[in-house]
């Protein structure tokens, strides 16, 4: 029977499991968290997905307060320049796209229009796409019409994932969870069951527990270290495996999305926080050194560096059990997927969130186990096919890391997706997956990848109620654009952190 749980690891895996756990069972069980101070946290994750607003609801977490401790600013979405050819910028933008109609997506009436050249850009219909370039920002309008952009604004947000760890730190603290500091020394399992005993510290203290959440970052402590679980490796399909990480002073209001530059071996995000503007360079090893890799990405900072580039080694992919007997791994120990659609802090919310939902009234049960695992698989695989287009779907042959990502073999199920989408536009979404249809939609054409055909429904329409339905869709994004205030304006307003 589950008494005792022990999280090995802190950082934003471990204490949003903490948090989590504390708040759903109470004091059902004990709850513990091992942690040292020396090892410290990667941090990778400054961006989110709109996603992170539910977890947050569910802790009972005020949005402005959590604004203002993690030095955070809000997100619309998702700028990609340089990668479908160079000198192209779209956006990702969360949110909806113009208005369907019916059954029919809007998109396929925007494919329609475009053909009779009566048609903006895609992005003119998403009140967040074309937001973000004018950084305006806001939340939902209460008093909005129900119908109206402005009445459900999908954003996530940028913060200081250090910050964060602490805030969370907090709040699991103030609801029992016990922090212990210290490094583990050696993983004890059962004689009987190979099943995770107890941890046992440097000091000698041994921790003991029934459930074991391994937050331990790539190294995999207890899921791989003790367990020996196994790795797939996804870098033949997501080549990148290096990243440097290093902040910048904020040279001006800190803008509404996160922005992905490609270059010529992977790319360079931006990320703007309150007190800083946080930038990483991602790329492959085997098409570049990290001296180049550092010397494009302090070459492209808005202000002056703030500390000596932080390098990182990954190797993108996943466990191949999540869960392996009684040790689930939450966070980088149990995957990772590099950074370009921000899906880091998501996994570690699906992760907690699959947990709490297949969490055992007894003894740990096999059959909860294999679902466990098959839904983190399916999730995980869902994602990976999202950025694998990204690179994939690419008409750059400037250098020899864009021939490779251009002409290698991908997954069958992204190979199925794109094939559909060209014939006639359609996508359908996959049960449950992450990304749904406006961003692989809003992906797909913002990459170059433009479907032959339409819904034939959209045919029933006249060309003067086409030209005036988008037109109006239009026209409604601009209006509602305009009546939004400046990102900077709506934090200085609600929720703006202390100068540090």
């Amino acid at each position: 029977m589950i008494k005792n749980i022990v999280i090995v690891g802190g950082g934003t895996a471990g204490w949003m499991a903490a948090c989590a756990l504390a708040k759903t069972f109470g004091k059902t069980y004990a709850l513990r968290l091992v942690e040292s101070e020396e090892i410290g946290i990667v941090g990778v994750g400054e961006a989110t997905v709109p996603h992170l607003s539910h977890f947050n609801k569910m802790l009972e977490i005020d949005e402005a307060e959590f604004i203002r401790q993690t030095q955070g600013t809000f997100k619309l979405g998702i700028q990609f320049r340089d990668w479908g050819r160079i000198g192209d910028t779209y956006i990702h933008g969360f949110g909806t796209l113009g208005h369907d109609l019916g059954s029919i997506p809007f998109h396929h009436y925007w494919l329609r229009a475009r053909l009779a050249g009566r048609a903006a850009e895609l992005g003119d219909y998403s009140l967040n796409t074309v937001a973000a370039p004018r950084e305006k920002f806001m939340v939902s309008a209460s008093d909005a019409p129900k119908n109206s952009p402005l009445a459900d604004v999908a954003y996530a947000y940028h913060f200081d994932a250090g910050l964060y760890a602490r805030y969370l730190r907090r709040y699991a603290e103030a609801r029992g969870v016990v922090r212990t500091e210290g490094k583990i020394r050696e993983t004890r399992l059962r004689a009987t069951d190979g099943y995770v005993e107890a941890v046992v510290l440097e000091s000698g203290e041994a921790i003991g527990g029934d459930l074991f959440i391994d937050c331990s970052g790539f190294r995999g402590l207890l899921i791989e270290e003790a367990l020996h679980t196994g790795y797939e490796d996804w870098t033949h399909w997501l080549p990148c495996d290096r990243a440097l990480a290093v902040p910048c002073e904020k040279v001006g209001p800190p803008t509404p999305y996160t922005r992905s530059t490609a270059r010529t071996a992977g790319w360079q995000w931006r990320i703007p926080l309150q007190h800083r503007t946080g930038n990483g360079h991602v790329y492959c090893s085997k098409f570049m050194s990290e001296d180049e890799a550092a010397a494009i990405l302090l070459r492209n900072l808005d202000g002056r560096a703030l500390a000596e580039p932080r390098p990182l080694r990954f190797t993108t992919g996943k466990r191949r059990k999540i869960w392996n007997k009684n040790v689930v791994a939450v966070g980088l120990a149990g995957g990772f997927m590099e950074p370009l659609e921000s899906t880091s802090i998501y996994l570690i919310q699906s992760a907690i969130g699959k947990l709490v939902l297949l969490f055992p009234g007894g003894e740990i049960s096999q059959v909860l186990v294999d679902r466990y695992n098959a839904q983190c698989t399916f999730e995980f695989e869902r994602i990976r096919d999202f950025l694998i287009m990204h690179y994939h779907a690419t008409e750059r042959d400037d250098s020899p890391f864009w021939n490779y990502c251009r002409t290698m073999p991908v997954p069958e199920t992204l190979t199925d997706t794109v094939r559909l989408f060209r014939d006639s536009g359609r996508f359908f979404r996959n049960a449950e997956e992450m990304f749904g249809q406006v961003s692989w939609v809003e992906v797909m054409i913002g990459q170059h990848i433009m479907p032959a055909g339409y819904h034939p429904m959209v045919d029933q329409m006249s060309d003067a109620d086409l030209y005036t339905f988008m037109d109006h869709a239009k026209m409604i994004v601009a209006n509602c654009v305009d009546a939004m205030p400046m990102h900077q304006q709506f934090i200085d307003r609600h929720c703006k952190a202390a100068a540090v």
